[in-house]
């Protein structure tokens, strides 16, 4: 018996030892993740001492002191929002008031898809929510597809889309040479690419080089994705704060709208009203018909469902009294047009030896 007790507590401590070791060593194999190329920059901003530091990383706008900017708009909503809401959840989709505003900025106010209820559509946390939901609905229906992406865009659209387990290819876009677009190269690649293929482009204010097609070529874009039977995904991050007019930087949209697409778009308030740490924006799917467009906003609802439940209120809140309020809506649009105007002068004065002039996070 003494013997067996003996061998008993040496399995048991033997156990024990293989145990510790076991889980000591899950994490053992994880190394430190690379630095985003954009967040990173302001990680490194907030740590260095110097008083004389400059951030160049996320692009965000700013007074002559470096300090972010408030739109007086922003803060007579938040005035008139105080003490007057509760703090609920939201639906899977949403704030319904800021959906609807949102649409129709980038539809038109009279967009005959918004009266038909053809667009599946729901609150996303900014522009990058609303690009990872729908890269994860591209996986999940279309799994075979692959998505071609500019080159070059924004850092961040190719860790949402190898993220969400989609073949990436890539598209002529910028030439260094003239500082322009390569719209031959461009062209090219969208004849040569399996019908049917994804396109992630751009609305306005492409990120990082600022260098959008005329309207004659986005015509010729749209007309040759038509042709192809390819789908087109927008990105519009920066609407009304590209050319100071929310109207002119939806063009691309209206002219692949009129042209009869099905089309997906990212919607961010980030940039054109400066709520960058409240995640507000929108993601919305052009269908077919009504029945469609319900079948697909569930299946958005519920993607949506295990990544985070549902958005946050209050940026959905600013962004409905602002656009929902004629006065409000009329202040920021004059707002939105001076940051457009400064940004364009302040590039102006600077040297042209930057590589792009927009650095933006969604």
């Amino acid at each position: 018996m003494a013997m067996r007790s003996l061998i008993s507590e040496r399995v048991s401590c033997r156990s024990s030892v293989l145990g510790a070791r076991w889980m000591s060593s899950w994490w053992r194999n994880v190394e430190p993740a690379a630095k985003d190329p954009i967040l990173g920059v302001t990680e490194a901003f907030l740590a260095d001492p110097s008083p004389d530091k400059v951030n160049v990383g996320v692009g965000a706008y700013r007074d002559d002191n470096g300090k972010p900017v408030v739109l007086e708009c922003v803060r007579e909503a938040e005035r008139r929002i105080a003490g007057t809401a509760n703090m609920e959840y939201l639906p899977m989709g949403g704030s319904v008031k800021m959906v609807e505003e949102t649409l129709k900025l980038a539809y038109g106010d009279n967009s005959e898809f918004i009266k038909d209820k053809r667009i599946a559509a729901v609150q996303s946390l900014s522009g990058t929510g609303a690009c990872r939901l729908f890269a994860d609905f591209q996986n999940r229906f279309h799994p075979d597809s692959q998505i071609y992406i500019p080159v070059p865009t924004w850092s961040n659209h190719h860790n949402i889309w190898r993220d969400a387990h989609v073949t990436q290819r890539t598209f002529h876009y910028y030439h260094p040479g003239t500082k322009g677009l390569d719209f031959a190269a461009l062209m090219d690649d969208i004849k040569n690419a399996p019908n049917g293929s994804f396109f992630l482009l751009h609305a306005c204010a492409h990120n990082p080089t600022g260098v959008d097609p005329s309207e004659e070529q986005w015509k010729e874009i749209s007309y040759q994705i038509k042709a192809k039977g390819h789908f087109p995904f927008f990105d519009m991050a920066y609407q009304g704060f590209a050319s100071g007019d929310p109207e002119r930087d939806a063009k691309a949209i209206r002219i692949f709208l009129k042209d009869g697409h099905l089309l997906g778009l990212a919607q961010s308030y980030a940039k054109n009203m400066g709520l960058y740490g409240q995640r507000v924006g929108c993601l919305s799917v052009l269908c077919e018909d009504e029945k469609q467009a319900v079948a697909v906003k569930s299946q958005l609802q519920q993607l949506a469902r295990p990544m985070y439940s549902n958005p946050p209120v209050h940026g959905a809140l600013i962004v409905s009294t602002i656009l929902g309020d004629a006065e409000l809506k009329k202040l920021w649009l004059k707002e939105v047009q001076i940051a457009s105007l400064e940004c364009e002068l302040r590039f102006e004065k600077t040297s042209r030896n930057w590589d792009h002039p927009y650095h933006g996070n969604t």
